[in-house]
């Protein structure tokens, strides 16, 4: 109740007014109470039934459009309101408030064509960004999407506002087929004004749609570059890897300092040696993991030119034996240490023992199979050699040089 309906309340009372006319005004001031107290707790139907009580008393306007809306909120007396509110506007032709509520009215109860009459009228007479939305409903629900699109437009093109666009952008791609077109829009609006989450998901949404990689890429790198997420560095590198742009990834990761791990991997994917080996130091200097010390001597040995070298070898050996020290005992490292020993032919006896070890780790790997292999091979063991290296040949075939050259040189011992 407001302060206005208390203090005239009091009022008539200390006047002495007639009994009549206190009862009628506290009865009023109750309905009014009961109509908001049903309304807030979601009791459409006595909130309804409170101010369609009032407007039978008082015909105040104020009353049927709440029992209109409140019908509307809880989808009841539909059509009962619309009889209401039609015999009103009879008698109030030039009102826009009746449109206003008549058009939700007619929806709820699937009277398309009625909706839509009134969104014609509506828009005759109103400008209003409000009555414009609202106008575009009724096309939207009879399927009449390029109607609706052209009403959003001319409220977006007046607001700016973004879920009007959002809405655009739903039509365009559920129902126009007009995804190219959905893109350009949302993408002018986040270079001109503050996007939303919900912006940038729809984006990634369509580009995904189309199969654009270069605009999820593009998208996914304002949202790197703004908030520094992880997800979206995660997702980057996806879309690198989907392209199988190697350079474009290396780019970007020198570009933002991040993802080391990641960045020294494609390194040596690509061969970049120099690149890789100078990336080490740093990584050792900030996990303090010896393997890095151990790739420091696989990274020498593949950027050395001459890799013949008795000066490099030992220096090979020194890292990979500095990092054993220090606990390493991954089979990798293992593998490259044996063959280095064996191939070299600087302790053969040791790197079999060595190699042995990284097959408890991987009994089936055949790369350390064929290690082994020719571990054998170089102590004359050539049965055992040869028992091994078939396996190797029977799983991964002669294509590679190295494979082959120590088949072939095993054959001959055999």
């Amino acid at each position: 109740m407001s302060w206005y309906r208390v203090a005239r309340l009091i009022f008539l009372l200390w006047l002495g007014s007639p009994l009549g006319l206190v009862a009628q005004e506290i009865d009023e001031n109750r309905l009014i109470i009961e109509g908001v107290f049903y309304e807030e707790h979601h009791d459409f139907e006595l909130s309804r039934l409170s101010y369609a009580t009032l407007y039978d008393r008082t015909s105040a306007r104020v009353y049927l459009f709440r029992e209109v809306t409140v019908s509307i909120l809880g989808k009841t007396h539909l059509q009962e309101s619309i009889q209401r509110l039609t015999l009103w506007a009879s008698h109030h032709p030039d009102s826009l408030e009746t449109p206003r509520l008549l058009i939700p009215l007619y929806l709820s109860t699937q009277q398309l064509d009625e909706a839509k009459a009134e969104a014609k009228w509506l828009l005759g007479r109103s400008k209003q960004v409000i009555d414009l939305e609202l106008a575009s409903n009724p096309f939207l629900y009879a399927g009449e999407f390029t109607q609706a699109l052209k009403l959003l437009e001319r409220i977006y093109t007046q607001t700016s506002n973004e879920k009007i666009l959002l809405r655009m952008a739903t039509i365009m791609e559920e129902f126009t087929q007009e995804q190219e077109r959905a893109i350009r829009l949302l993408e002018t609006h986040r270079l001109m004004n503050y996007a939303s989450d919900e912006l940038y998901t729809r984006l990634l949404r369509l580009y995904a749609k189309v199969n654009s990689a270069e605009g999820l890429l593009r998208i996914y790198t304002v949202l790197y570059e703004e908030r520094h997420a992880t997800q979206y560095l995660t997702k980057i590198l996806d879309v690198y890897a989907y392209q199988k742009d190697i350079s474009g990834a290396i780019a970007f990761l020198e570009k933002h300092q991040v993802a080391k791990r990641t960045l020294y991997q494609l390194y040596k994917r690509q061969r970049l040696f120099d690149k890789a080996y100078a990336l080490i130091d740093e990584l050792y200097a900030e996990e303090g993991d010896a393997r890095w010390i151990a790739e420091k001597g696989i990274l020498l040995f593949e950027k050395a030119e001459d890799k013949a070298s008795y000066a490099l070898i030992r220096q090979v050996l020194f890292y990979f034996e500095k990092a054993i020290g220090l606990g390493v005992d991954d089979s990798v490292y293992l593998n490259y240490y044996g063959y280095t020993l064996i191939d070299r032919e600087i302790d053969i006896p040791k790197g079999i023992a060595i190699l042995q070890d990284a097959l408890r780790q991987q009994p089936e790997n055949t790369y350390y199979l064929d290690s082994l292999a020719w571990g054998y091979y170089k102590t004359k063991q050539c049965q055992k050699a040869y028992e091994l290296m078939e396996r190797v040949v029977a799983e991964e075939g002669t294509d590679q040089p190295e494979i082959l050259n120590h088949w072939d040189a095993i054959q001959k011992c055999k």
